[in-house]
């Protein structure tokens, strides 16, 4: 079972790794290239909320499973 909680802390870590990277490179390529992201219809920022939505999910149902195994571990003690 702590393998499988390994897991899922890696999985978490991993996504919101990948989301903070993203933002950042989102960032900087907005400051250097802002005539990119004024041809858009959409604010330049959108793809970091749709990472972040995403990254939220990802690690909420992550910590969901991680609080169902410890309370089905504990309570069959």
């Amino acid at each position: 079972m702590k393998k499988f909680m390994n897991i899922l802390n890696i999985i978490m870590g991993t996504f919101i790794g990948v989301f903070i990277g993203h933002g950042i490179y989102v960032v900087w390529n907005y400051i250097r290239y802002p005539e990119i992201y004024a041809m858009q219809s959409a604010p330049w920022y959108t793809s970091i909320l749709v990472y972040g939505g995403f990254t939220c999910v990802v690690v909420a149902v992550c910590s969901l499973i991680k609080i169902a195994i410890k309370f089905r571990i504990k309570n069959s003690k």
